[in-house]
C-alpha cells in the first residue's frame, strides 16, 4: 500500500494559489525577510523591492549602482527634461576630474573611467526618458582586499555593513567605495550643464584646508575665482603659495602610508531667487544630506557656519539694500546666500569637512569576523588625502540638488503667471536664447 502523500497545511496551500505562477509556496524554513502576508480576499499578490538609499531626487533623480571591483559602476537619471544637448565627452570631463590616478598624492589605481550613454539620448539630444551611464571597472585587484575579507578595518564600513546585511563584497569596500560616485558625477555634470543653460549657474568647488594647513578666507575671492585656478594644481586649492603648502602636508603622510583629511569648500553663483522650500525641504537642509552622503564626509556649514555662534545679532544681521539695477541685495552674506531655507539670489557658499582616509598602511588592532581580536595590516591602493579627488564630487551633488530644486520650484511657482512686484522668472534671456536653438 502507497504511503499517503503529505499535505501542506491550509495556510501554506491558500498562499501558493496566491503567488504569481510560477511561483512556489515558500517553505516554512524560509527567511523571515523574504516571507509576506496574504490578505482574506483574492487577488494577486505584489511583489515589491525597493532599493533603499540608492536613489537620490525627486523631480531629477539618480539611482548609482555598482561596486568597486564589480563590472562596472553607473547611475540611471530619470525626469531629465528632452531636447538637451548631451554626448559621452560632457560627461567625460567630470568624472576625468575624478578618476583615480591623477597624481603622486592620489591612489594610484589605473581608471580610465570611460562613459557609455545606454539610453536615455538620440542623435545627441535627452529624449526625456531614463539615461543610463556606465563605467566599467578595469584595474581590479580583489586579491589585495584578502585580509580585509576575514578582519574589519577601523573607521571604515566594513563592520557597519555587516551588522546591517549579514553579508558584502569585501573587495575594495563594495558600495562604500569612493567608485560609488562615477554615478554622481556623470549625473551631476548634466546637471551643471542644465543649469548653466537655463539660469546661468556656475559651480565651483576647491580645496581650502589639508589637515593644520588652512585657507585664509579672505585669500580666495568668490565672485571671480574660476576653474583654470583651482585646476592648476594637483591639490585643487586656488592658491599657489598654499597649494604648495597642503601638497607638502600630504606627501609627508604619504610616504608613511598614513592619511590625512581637509576641508572642500563649495561656491555656486547666480542661483535664481526663491530655490528651495520652508521647515523640512530648506535649501541648506538639502544641500546638507547631500554632502554628508559622500564618502568620508563628516561635517558641513554653510555661509558663517559655526563661527557665526561668535557674532551678536546685529554684527551677523546681512542687511538689505537696493542696487542700481533696481535689485534687492545685502550688504554682507553671512547667510551664505540661503535665508529661511530659500536663495536669496546671493553666492551660496557652503564647507564640506572630510575625515582622513580610513584604509591605511599601518598595522592596526581591529576584530575579526570571527570575533576575535587580531592585528590588520591593509594592502590595496587608497588616497592619502580624499579632498582633491572630492572637489568634482562635492560639486556634483550640489548641481544635483540644485536641478532638483529647480524643478520644483518652477513646477510649483511657475505654473500660474507670477507676481511681478515681487518675484522674477526663472532663467535670463541670454541662457534662454543659448537653448532655443536646440528645443526647436
Amino acid at each position: 500500500m502507497a504511503a499517503p502523500v503529505s499535505q501542506p497545511p491550509v495556510a501554506a496551500r491558500a498562499s501558493a494559489r496566491l503567488l504569481p505562477r510560477g511561483l512556489g509556496a515558500l517553505p516554512e524554513s524560509a527567511p523571515a525577510s523574504l516571507r509576506f502576508s496574504v490578505g482574506r480576499r483574492r487577488r494577486a499578490a505584489r511583489l515589491e523591492v525597493k532599493a533603499s538609499g540608492n536613489v537620490f531626487g525627486n523631480h531629477f533623480q539618480v539611482a548609482t549602482y555598482g561596486e568597486s571591483h564589480g563590472g562596472g559602476v553607473g547611475c540611471v537619471i530619470s525626469g531629465c527634461p528632452p531636447r538637451i544637448p548631451l554626448t559621452e565627452a560632457d560627461m567625460q570631463v567630470e568624472l576625468d576630474r575624478r578618476r583615480p590616478g591623477q597624481s603622486r598624492i592620489t591612489t594610484p589605481r589605473k581608471e580610465t573611467d570611460t562613459c557609455k550613454i545606454l539610453s536615455g539620448t538620440h542623435e545627441g539630444m535627452t529624449t526625456g526618458t531614463p539615461i543610463h551611464v556606465f563605467v566599467p571597472n578595469t584595474d581590479q585587484r580583489g586579491g589585495d582586499y584578502s585580509e580585509m575579507a576575514k578582519a574589519y578595518r577601523p573607521s571604515h564600513a566594513d563592520a557597519t555593513y555587516d551588522f546591517k546585511y549579514g553579508v558584502r563584497a569585501v573587495q575594495g569596500g563594495g558600495r562604500s567605495s569612493a567608485r560609488e560616485t562615477i554615478g554622481r558625477v556623470a549625473a551631476g555634470a548634466l546637471a551643471k550643464k542644465i543649469l548653466k543653460l537655463k539660469s546661468g549657474v556656475e559651480i565651483l568647488a576647491f580645496v581650502s584646508k589639508v589637515h593644520q594647513v588652512v585657507l585664509p578666507e579672505d585669500a580666495v575671492d568668490y565672485e571671480t575665482v574660476t576653474m583654470e585656478q583651482i585646476e592648476s594644481n594637483i591639490v585643487r586649492c586656488p592658491d599657489p603659495e598654499y597649494a604648495e603648502k597642503m601638497i607638502a602636508a600630504i606627501d609627508k603622510v604619504r610616504v608613511r602610508g598614513d592619511s590625512i583629511g581637509g576641508v572642500v569648500t563649495c561656491i555656486a553663483r547666480n542661483v535664481p531667487r526663491g530655490i528651495g522650500s520652508p521647515v523640512f525641504d530648506k535649501l541648506e537642509a538639502e544641500l546638507a544630506k547631500a554632502m554628508l552622503s559622500l564618502p568620508a564626509s563628516k561635517g558641513f556649514e554653510i555661509g558663517s557656519g559655526f563661527a557665526g555662534t561668535d557674532f551678536t545679532g546685529s554684527e551677523h544681521n546681512d542687511e538689505f539694500y537696493m542696487d542700481e539695477a533696481g535689485n534687492v541685495r545685502t550688504r554682507t552674506n553671512r547667510s551664505g546666500g540661503v535665508q529661511g531655507g530659500i536663495s536669496n539670489g546671493e553666492i551660496i557658499y557652503f564647507k564640506v569637512a572630510f575625515k582622513p582616509t580610513a584604509t591605511i598602511g599601518k598595522k592596526q588592532n581591529t576584530v575579526s569576523r570571527e570575533h576575535q581580536d587580531v592585528e590588520l595590516l591593509a594592502r590595496g591602493r587608497h588616497d592619502p588625502c580624499v579632498v582633491p579627488r572630492a572637489v568634482p564630487m562635492v560639486e556634483s551633488m550640489a548641481a544635483l540638488i540644485l536641478m532638483d530644486q529647480l524643478m520644483a520650484h518652477i513646477a510649483q511657482c511657475e505654473m500660474f503667471p507670477l507676481n511681478l512686484a515681487l518675484q522674477e522668472p526663472i532663467g535670463s534671456a541670454s541662457s534662454a536664447s543659448e537653448l532655443a536653438p536646440n528645443l526647436s
